[in-house]
């Protein structure tokens, strides 16, 4: 195998959080599921997250999402969510830019108006609906996943931080929700480093205290987001708008409110009373870009109220290339990249198995 090896890329970013969309340059995976190749690439093939979040190729602050075929044959492709944290098994920008990035690159052919179709993630099957006008697309609507308060205002110490009320939704993770206020922040943008340093020590001080589990999914990790909350502001008939910011990271908070964060941002309305079905929250970031997310049911599922939700965003394309990997290069690593990155200079579909390759469209 040759010393240089090529991966075909598409960046895209949805209120500002970059996603690296991997279309081409890696062979197929081991797995009969997207969630199975998922955690191949966990265990054994780790490096390709590494190589993309780090320099000389990527920041921590990015995210990677690697296009495989899709098990299911409703959906049109696969997707492999991979951020600095890990491998998280769903996330609303993330989603928001693969969404985009298919219709861009022709995978799903573009139409008109709005269309549908399904993508499959590691936690499934997501419902996609695409606005596309004059050939541009202008906003992606996706499911969140199902969410659902686990703990309402609890409280705990934390060293240099003082005492801290917070609840825990689960929203594709679990999240730790804080109001702003009561920790002095207003979200401004020159908060940034301090927010990420107070998530960072409640974070670790929940962490070591106790763990959460899900109700179906059982023992997930340990808690590993935390999301600030500003005031809520009623500004039409079922329309609210928060400030927001989501910390997912030792020193990383995310350029975009994230989807996920949104839908645990609704579960906890939902479980104060203050949304119905059909509501929609829009959160704004420290930067001034949205999501809004869309109340759009609930079920009892054991002791929770689970809350069934869609987030909507634009995502933008920034670029579309081939990178160079030069493993003589002192500053890569290419070990845990050799079994998984093919030699030649193949394009998207190509890329693709062969046997599998019937599952997209022409």
């Amino acid at each position: 195998m040759s010393d240089k090896l090529t991966l075909q890329l598409i960046d895209l970013h949805a209120g500002g959080d970059v996603s690296r969309i991997v279309t081409g340059g890696i062979d197929p995976l081991p797995g009969n599921t997207v969630r199975e190749k998922m955690e191949y690439l966990r265990e054994d093939a780790d490096g390709l997250r590494q190589l993309l979040l780090s320099e000389p190729y990527g920041i921590p602050e990015m995210s990677v999402d690697l296009l495989v075929p899709a098990s299911d044959p409703e959906a049109e492709v696969g997707y492999i969510i991979m951020e600095v944290m890990g491998y998280p098994i769903y996330s609303g920008s993330n989603t928001i830019c693969t969404a985009t990035a298919v219709l861009e690159s022709g995978l799903v052919p573009k139409r008109e108006g709005y269309q549908r179709f399904i993508l499959e993630s590691a936690a499934g099957l997501v419902h996609i609906e695409a606005r596309v006008e004059n050939g541009v697309v202008e906003g992606i609507t996706c499911e969140g996943l199902p969410s659902y308060i686990d703990t309402y205002r609890a409280s705990i110490h934390v060293p240099a931080v003082g005492d801290v009320t917070y609840s825990v939704a689960y929203s594709g993770g679990f999240y730790a929700l804080v109001e702003a206020a009561e920790l002095g922040f207003s979200l401004n943008r020159d908060e940034e480093t301090r927010l990420a340093e107070c998530a960072h020590a409640i974070v670790e001080a929940i962490q070591a205290e106790r763990g959460f589990s899900h109700y179906t999914l059982g023992d997930v990790g340990p808690l590993p987001f935390l999301h600030f909350m500003g005031p809520v502001e009623q500004v039409a008939d079922g329309f609210f708008r928060s400030r927001s910011t989501t910390y997912v990271h030792p020193g990383v908070i995310c350029r975009s409110t994230t989807g996920t964060g949104t839908s645990a941002r609704l579960a906890l309305m939902h479980h104060e009373g203050t949304l119905q079905p059909g509501d929609k929250l829009e959160t704004v970031s420290l930067r001034g870009t949205g999501f809004i997310g869309e109340f759009t049911g609930s079920r009892q599922e054991g002791d929770h109220q689970v809350v069934e939700n869609t987030i909507t965003g634009k995502a933008y394309v920034l670029a579309s290339s081939d990178i160079v990997i030069n493993c003589n290069d002192p500053l890569v690593e290419c070990g845990s990249l050799h079994h998984i990155v093919t030699s030649g200079h193949r394009k998207t579909e190509e890329a693709l198995p062969v046997e599998e390759e019937a599952s997209l469209p022409d």
